[in-house]
């Protein structure tokens, strides 16, 4: 392990450096982010205010079958009530934004910080998982705008008590609930990249996951309700399946106790490779 020459001031020296490069690339991103103002907000974060947004036209037929939830023609008013708000919210914005963009960059600064830590075993199984949580975090972005969001904001954004009572939203509320909603579908996707290294150090497997399913199911559920605060049985519904979808891959992911067993001799330093 080539860290094990390294003092304990070279190890944060390292660490530093790459904190430094991620910050520096966060910045840059943030600065070109900030230009595109029409295109994020418009054409991205506020599309799913009106029933054109193109992921709603399909789900109404699905809302019909099983007679829950607004359909039709709808549209959503946000209102700004702070002085500074609107200009604070783009900044937050143009910074989640870069975030999103970097995360593989800074996925690539974790993996060279902890590299030299590791032996070569350990590093092919690190270096597989980093690469596979970047592409699951990016598909678990794509779930939370394209389903878990759109359908939330429809169900909060047109449910009324009394009709003497008009929904005002207001800006900070809309967007709050966008990053926390895109932000936490992205890495609960995360979970079959993490079920796979902790497999690979033998810390779960394969069988002790089949044991725990139905266990799973009621947590997953449990999950599912926490993400999605509008509370109707569709919405939880539509993020409860690819919960368990991400709890099956986990499980095929992941190594058996046998397999495990057969392998230690050779994943050992000076085993076969």
């Amino acid at each position: 392990m080539g860290s094990s020459n390294m003092s304990f001031w070279e190890h944060l020296d390292e660490l530093r450096k790459v904190l430094f490069r991620a910050v520096v690339v966060l910045v840059v991103l943030m600065i070109v982010a900030f230009f595109f103002k029409e295109t994020i907000f418009g054409d991205i974060i506020f599309a799913p205010l009106t029933s054109d947004f193109c992921l709603y036209r399909w789900p109404d037929s699905l809302l019909a079958l099983f007679g829950s939830g607004p359909t039709g023609e709808f549209s959503i008013e946000l209102i700004n009530i702070e002085m500074a708000a609107q200009f604070f919210t783009h900044i937050r914005v143009s910074l989640y934004v870069a975030l999103i963009v970097a995360m593989p960059f800074i996925f690539y600064q974790i993996w060279t910080f902890v590299r030299p830590a590791l032996y070569d075993n350990e590093k092919r199984v690190v270096r597989r998982a980093f690469g596979f949580a970047g592409i699951l975090f990016y598909v678990g972005i794509a779930v939370g705008y394209l389903l878990v969001f759109p359908l939330t904001v429809r169900f909060l954004g047109t449910y009324q008590v009394s009709p003497d009572v008009p929904n005002q939203i207001s800006l900070n509320s809309y967007i709050g609930m966008f990053v926390s909603l895109i932000l936490i579908m992205g890495i609960v996707f995360e979970m079959p990249a993490l079920a796979a290294v902790l497999s690979r150090f033998g810390i779960i497997t394969k069988e002790f996951l089949k044991k725990y399913r139905k266990h799973a199911i009621v947590v997953l559920l449990v999950l599912a309700a926490l993400i999605t605060p509008s509370g109707d049985a569709v919405t939880l519904f539509f993020v409860a399946i690819p919960l368990y979808c991400l709890y099956e891959v986990s499980i095929l992911v992941c190594r058996s106790g046998k397999a495990e067993e057969d392998e230690i001799a050779a994943d050992a330093p000076g085993g076969e490779e």
